[in-house]
């Protein structure tokens, strides 16, 4: 992919949506845990959504690559598989036994300054701008005024140093997977979705039979938790993710961390009537602005039409 990426409003809207569904995602992963290990709580969403995108995909033919294969894209392919899902969802479900679903949001937004350096030396088109920089750092301030203390606060225990690392560490896979996935070959998005999830089955099935043991029997509340989780945030934003970075980048795709500590935020006040922090509507501003100024191109592009 060496053209600029085109940004149009439906890769707007896919964002959008992609920030609301995340962001609810991680109170649903603090739900699941109560009736399952955190390996297999990864597992079990992987597996579920594979299994759905590979009807999906055999009766869309089954095809991936429109040309030949070689080597080196294999093991793209399999970085993209375990970098994208598989480690992240192992890190972030342990990492929620320590961490409240806030700070899980909250570390999401640092996916935006991991892939920013990244792809002003890989991806051409990408380039680190002062005002593109300036406004990732003014959103991230904004994540930082949202953070507060609320959201450092333990769920039950201690909030652990290790939990603080693995969700951090889960958002560098992030980042790292979005500039991979921008670099392969042209390939359909739901040949690409399905692949990936497969990828990343395969993985997190042993690690989380060697971490846990044989997987848990969990009762029915905790079976259809998963299956949304397999659904929603994991096969169905797993093709919107690939759609957006594909198409406008992963410096654009790094726009959805923003939103999703905000979203997470909300949604803990709606859900768990947790009281919303004093700082909230200013850090809100402060995001906004944030993505409107890194975006401004795209911005005046989309509405001068």
């Amino acid at each position: 992919m060496t053209a600029n990426p085109k940004i149009t409003g439906a890769n707007w809207l896919m964002v959008a949506t992609l920030g609301f569904t995340w962001g609810g995602t991680f109170l649903v992963t603090e739900i699941a845990l109560r009736g399952i290990t955190p390996f297999w709580l990864a597992a079990g969403r992987i597996c579920f959504a594979a299994v759905l995108m590979v009807a999906i995909w055999q009766a869309s033919g089954g095809k991936l690559f429109k040309s030949p294969m070689i080597s080196s894209t294999w093991t793209a392919l399999i970085a993209i598989g375990a970098f994208s899902s598989a480690i992240p969802f192992m890190l972030l479900a342990w990492g929620q036994q320590y961490v409240t679903s806030g700070f899980a949001g909250v570390s999401m937004a640092s996916v935006a300054l991991i892939v920013l350096p990244l792809a002003h030396v890989f991806v051409p088109g990408e380039h680190m701008t002062r005002r593109r920089t300036l406004g990732f750092i003014i959103g991230f301030v904004g994540v930082c005024i949202l953070i507060g203390g609320q959201a450092f606060e333990a769920s039950g225990a201690q909030l652990e140093t290790a939990g603080r690392i693995a969700c951090v560490s889960a958002a560098c896979c992030y980042g790292i997977s979005s500039i991979l996935m921008r670099r392969l070959p042209p390939v359909d998005p739901v040949d690409l979705s399905t692949v990936l999830l497969l990828i990343a089955a395969c993985i997190t099935l042993p690690v989380a039979w060697i971490v846990e043991g044989p997987p848990p029997l969990p009762d029915t509340d905790t079976l259809i938790v998963i299956a949304c989780l397999g659904l929603i945030p994991t096969a169905a934003a797993n093709m919107l993710r690939v759609l957006v970075i594909r198409s406008a980048g992963p410096v654009f795709m790094s726009i959805t961390n923003y939103q999703v500590p905000a979203w997470s935020v909300v949604m803990g006040a709606l859900i768990l009537n947790e009281p919303l922090p004093p700082s909230l509507l200013s850090a809100m501003l402060l995001i906004l602005g944030g993505v409107g100024l890194s975006q401004y191109g795209a911005l005046r592009r989309l509405f001068a039409r």
